[in-house]
């Protein structure tokens, strides 16, 4: 049997490797996971923001409400959360905000560094 036939059969193809390593990862599913929730963190800030700013001009403009800021920085977005926060220099002012984002970035990160180190280094 010719190795270079078989060799191709197994190999995937070319355009579908991308979506793969996406999908088919949990490392990947997470970046992806990252990408999007931060994303949508700092577009929820600057959203709020431009509806602050309007609220003054029409009074019937809804806000987003604070606890769903904290929930999309809560649920990993906490980086587009503060990069949102410096960019639009909306809710500097807030003690949750000014002192909640970075700590839930900080913890972000700590936490899964300590997994990994008990994980892969201690245990």
């Amino acid at each position: 049997m010719n190795l270079a036939l078989l060799s191709a059969a197994y190999e995937p193809e070319a355009h579908n490797d991308f979506i793969w390593a996406v999908i088919g990862s949990p490392w990947g599913l997470l970046a992806l996971w990252l990408v999007l929730i931060n994303a949508a963190a700092f577009l929820a800030f600057g959203l709020d923001k431009w509806k602050a700013k309007r609220k003054e001009k029409k009074e019937t403009v809804r806000r987003i409400p604070e606890k769903n800021l904290l929930l999309l920085a809560a649920a990993g977005g906490s980086a587009g959360a503060l990069l949102g926060m410096k960019v639009f220099h909306h809710k500097t002012l807030h003690k949750a905000f000014r002192f909640g984002v970075p700590l839930i970035l900080a913890l972000q990160i700590i936490i899964p560094f300590g997994l990994w180190l008990y994980f892969a280094v201690i245990r």
